[in-house]
């Protein structure tokens, strides 16, 4: 693909500092450009690199003296790169309703929407149109699926389920199976059916291997604009708001409920019957066994407030010297009460 420089800066709403002419073709990052790239500066310690730069175009907030090249002066230059990359990249997608799907007759597929190779999807569901459904993905009766969503290869979505608008969801998720739920009895273990559902709002990213399981009764929720990595597992009942970022590895039990714009870092375990309020950050494999006030942020095990586990790991690497010093204090007490 080849843009001029006009253009790119037309889509970003930006300002050309030198030649408007200059014809781009690719992406790359400042340490890497070459003649015919365009690149970004966010940050004034990469402005030696961008000096020496061979892109032919960057993306600034304000101009860099002594680059070469074209500038385009923005407010925010990541994010302004960010979506100048879906320019340039060829997505990944499919058209249409392939012979091998295998669709209920009671299901209806809107306009536009595309079915992709061995999917199946039974009776009463629903998708809207613009959704993108790759090849290998199950779809359980009942379920909807709104407008713009992606599903890729080898996602299973469980009966009931709801995904809002511009969803995406990545290979080898799983929506709506069911909760651990179980009663003890004479040492065995009777499972309680999960008969509730999963709700999807919109504009929800999912990552690869998630599992997000159907409530007991009722609702499993994650709320418009939360972001999910990798490998997470949320649980049963719980309700997770807005706006939340909750990285790769992140545990959440049961009947939770986290409130909007949370961020929980990687490896981090939240028990169940507890509130996360909003604005709370969770550090990497912190283990929350209380409920949290808004806008704290926690590290450690048990997590506890981050400046009081940082005082406390502090004196615990201290330990062993404390511990010499302390006996060195009794032996010479003891000498002293023996020479007396």
């Amino acid at each position: 693909m080849r843009y001029k420089v006009s253009e790119i800066a037309k889509w970003v709403n930006g300002t050309i500092v030198g030649d408007k002419n200059v014809i781009i073709e690719g992406l790359a990052s400042i340490e890497e450009c070459k003649q015919g790239d365009i690149s970004f500066v966010s940050d004034k310690r990469f402005i030696p690199l961008a000096k020496k730069s061979k892109a032919s175009a960057l993306i600034v907030n304000e101009r860099i003296e002594g680059f070469s090249g074209a500038q385009i002066v923005v407010e925010h230059p990541y994010l302004v790169f960010t979506r100048l990359v879906e320019k340039f990249i060829e997505k990944r997608q499919i058209r249409g309703i392939d012979k091998t799907a295998r669709i209920s007759p009671s299901s209806e597929i809107e306009k536009d929407a595309s079915i992709g190779a061995f999917c199946i999807i039974e009776d009463n569901v629903f998708i809207g149109e613009k959704s993108v459904v790759f090849p290998h993905v199950f779809i359980g009766k009942g379920s909807f699926i709104g407008k713009n969503v992606t599903i890729y290869p080898n996602v299973s979505i469980l009966e009931k389920s709801r995904i809002g608008n511009n969803v995406i969801i990545h290979s080898g998720t799983v929506i709506g199976s069911d909760g651990f739920g179980f009663i003890t009895k004479d040492n065995k273990h009777y499972k309680i059916p999960q008969i509730g559902y999963v709700q999807i709002e919109n504009d929800v990213e999912i990552g690869a291997n998630v599992t997000i399981d159907r409530a007991t009764l009722g609702k499993t929720v994650v709320g418009e604009g939360t972001k999910i990595d990798n490998l997470v597992q949320i649980a049963h009942n719980v309700q997770i708001g807005k706006n939340c970022l909750i990285a790769a590895q992140v545990g959440i039990a049961g009947s939770t409920i986290i409130e909007d714009n949370v961020k929980l870092a990687g490896q981090a375990g939240i028990v169940g019957h507890i509130k996360i309020e909003r604005g709370c950050i969770v550090a990497a494999q912190a283990g929350v066994t209380h409920s949290l006030k808004k806008n704290i942020v926690v590290s450690g095990y048990p997590a506890r407030e981050h400046k009081l586990a940082k005082r406390l790991n502090a004196l615990i690497s201290k330990l062993p010297q404390i511990y010499n010093d302390i006996n060195k204090l009794k032996n010479f007490k003891r000498k002293k009460e023996s020479s007396k």
